[in-house]
């Protein structure tokens, strides 16, 4: 028998960090008409590698639930306390990402504010699952689960089409919100956000799923949750590749990508578990994970800037002149350079033992 985990694993803030990273690396290339294949989303329906980063924050995000605030909840006298430091939390978080994009919509002049974005998703995510783990047992959450796969999968299958700008998500978007929105036409009326309102459905699946999973880890229940993570991948990929099936699509967080994402979210905690908890390996990313959100919200912020001012530019600029004929390699090392850097700054941080909370 397994034997239970305990209150705090290295791995879990090695995978948040590790995640962090790859989150730098693929938002910020040099160029981003030069940036190989697999550092890319995928167009509309379909999967890289770069399409797992997101969801597996948000999975881990569940998984810090399961050991933060679910064990603590168990005494009903201090949920009240729990519920505000979480929704406090939350709100923070939401409105961090609402002002950065006021930067954006500042420094790039641009014709409407987008609302909606990571942080407002992560925001909207945390605060509705860590407020499933504080008031519901387990069976409901599972029941919750359940119901927001099937439901969203009923909504997108009832539609004619889930095509871009016409599928049911997007036009719910445009209804409600445009034109602030991550792209909208103002001539033809259409508009999508990859991070607006009913892909929230799948996105809460994820974060829901991470917490069950963290639950069972936090148990030592390992067996179980390899099977249910090797489920998940499975179910995921039939449902995906049946005639009449729902692909695999990242911008309406399809139900299919909530199980592929998940299972191979599974197998990327428990390798990290077995790797750094049991055999002691470095937890590689760690500094990252411990100010996970505060490395995000600095390097965009910096990012932003660097772009507005034309030093981005420059810099991906100098490496393509040492390197002509190899332009995306300049892109991914311009990308490189930058995730370094933010290395050097978590790892002062983490020497000074400052986290920020956000």
């Amino acid at each position: 028998m397994n034997a239970p985990a305990t209150s705090r694993m290295g791995s879990i803030d090695a995978l948040r960090g590790l995640t962090v990273a790859a989150m730098l690396l693929v938002n910020n290339p040099g160029d981003w008409a030069h940036v190989y294949a697999p550092l890319l989303h995928a167009d509309w329906h379909g999967f890289t590698p770069t399409d797992l980063i997101f969801p597996l924050f948000l999975f881990i995000a569940g998984v810090s639930l399961a050991f933060s605030v679910e064990p603590r909840a168990q005494d009903v006298s201090v949920r009240p306390v729990l519920r505000a430091a979480l929704l406090k939390r939350a709100l923070r978080i939401l409105v961090a990402g609402l002002l950065l994009h006021v930067l954006a919509w500042w420094l790039f002049a641009l014709p409407a504010y987008r609302p909606w974005g990571v942080l407002q998703r992560i925001a909207l995510c945390v605060g509705g699952v860590g407020l499933l783990a504080i008031y519901l047992r387990p069976r409901a959450q599972w029941a919750v689960l359940t119901a927001l796969l099937l439901g969203y999968a009923a909504i997108l299958l009832a539609a004619d089409t889930l095509e871009p700008w016409r599928n049911p998500v997007s036009r719910l978007d445009t209804a409600l919100f445009a034109p602030y929105l991550y792209k909208y036409n103002p001539v033809t009326g259409l508009g999508h956000d990859p991070e607006g309102l009913l892909s929230t459905l799948g996105a809460l699946a994820t974060t829901l799923l991470g917490l069950i999973a963290g639950r069972w880890l936090r148990a030592g229940r390992l067996g179980p949750l390899a099977a249910m993570g090797a489920g998940c991948l499975v179910l995921g990929v039939v449902a995906a590749c049946v005639p009449g099936g729902l692909p695999l699509n990242k911008n309406l967080w399809t139900p299919t990508y909530v199980l592929v994402t998940g299972g191979l979210s599974v197998a990327g905690l428990l390798l990290a578990h077995q790797l750094v908890d049991r055999q002691g390996w470095p937890a590689l990313g760690r500094r990252f994970g411990v100010n996970a959100i505060a490395a995000y919200l600095g390097s965009s912020v910096m990012a932003l800037v660097m772009i507005a001012s034309g030093a981005w530019a420059a810099c991906n600029g100098g490496l393509v002149g040492l390197m002509p004929a190899h332009p995306s390699l300049a892109s991914l090392l311009c990308a490189s350079g930058f995730v370094l850097f933010w290395w050097g700054v978590v790892a002062w941080l983490d020497h000074r033992r400052i986290y920020v909370k956000i």
